[in-house]
C-alpha cells in the first residue's frame, strides 16, 4: 500500500485529531495540527472558533477567508466587520457570541501563480471531514442558539437539502450532533458585500439577526 493511501488527509475525517477531553484551549491547540483533509496543505494555518466557553449564541459560517487565514482568527475580514455591525444593530453584543466556521482551513484558487487568493467553496466531503471540530465546539459551549450563516454552514449542520433562501429568519428546532438545538438561519455576510442592493441586503440580515436576538 502506498504512503499516499495511508496519509491522514485521505481519510477525510478530523476525528483522530480531536482530543477526548479538555475545553476550548485544548481543542484549539489540537486543531492547529489537524490533517483531517487535504485543505491543510495550502492554508497558512487552522482558523479555530473564538468567543466565551459559555456564550449564549454560536454563529457558524462557511470557512476562513484570506484575512482570517493570515491572522488565524475567524471573521476579521470585511465580512466579519459587517457582521459585527449587524449584530450590534440587531441587539446582540458580538463579545457575547462564539464565532466559528464549518471548515477550519481556507480553500482558495489563484487567478495566476502569484495572484490574489480567491475563495473557493468547500465540498460536502471537506465540510463533513471537519464536522468533528464543530461537534466538539458545540459540546463545550452548549449555546442556547445557533445562527447559521449561509448555505455551506446550513448543509454542514442540517444536511444537503438545506436551502437558506427557504428558511432564513425562521426558528428551527433540530438535533445537531446528538443534542437538541434551536437555529436561526440567515445569509453569510459576504453575500451582502456582493449584493447589487447592499443596503437592502444588509437590512434583511439585521432583521434575521433580530429574530435570534429576541430568543436570547
Amino acid at each position: 500500500m502506498s504512503a499516499r493511501t495511508t496519509a491522514p488527509e485521505d481519510a477525510y475525517t478530523a476525528e483522530p485529531f480531536v482530543p477526548d477531553r479538555g475545553g476550548l484551549p485544548a481543542l484549539r491547540k489540537a486543531a492547529a495540527d489537524c490533517r483531517g483533509c487535504p485543505l491543510h496543505r495550502d492554508a497558512t494555518r487552522t482558523v479555530f472558533g473564538e468567543g466565551g466557553a459559555h456564550a449564549r449564541v454560536m454563529l457558524v459560517g462557511e470557512q476562513p477567508g484570506d484575512q482570517e487565514d493570515r491572522q488565524g482568527r475567524p471573521f476579521v475580514g470585511p465580512a466579519g466587520k459587517l457582521l459585527d455591525r449587524a449584530l450590534g444593530e440587531a441587539g446582540i453584543d458580538p463579545k457575547d457570541a462564539y464565532v466559528t466556521n464549518a471548515v477550519k482551513h481556507f480553500k482558495f484558487t489563484r487567478a495566476e501563480p502569484r495572484g490574489r487568493r480567491i475563495h473557493k467553496a468547500p465540498t460536502l466531503r471537506e465540510t463533513t471531514a471537519c464536522g468533528p471540530w464543530l461537534a466538539a465546539e458545540l459540546a463545550v459551549v452548549e449555546p442556547e442558539l445557533i445562527v447559521v450563516l449561509g448555505a455551506t454552514a446550513g448543509k454542514a449542520l442540517l444536511g444537503s437539502s438545506f436551502r437558506v433562501t427557504q428558511v432564513r429568519g425562521t426558528v428551527l428546532e433540530e438535533e445537531i450532533h446528538g443534542r437538541p438545538a434551536r437555529l436561526v438561519p440567515t445569509v453569510h455576510p459576504s453575500s451582502v458585500l456582493r449584493a447589487d442592493d447592499r443596503e437592502t441586503a444588509y437590512q434583511r440580515l439585521v432583521s434575521d439577526l433580530g429574530v435570534a436576538a429576541r430568543l436570547l
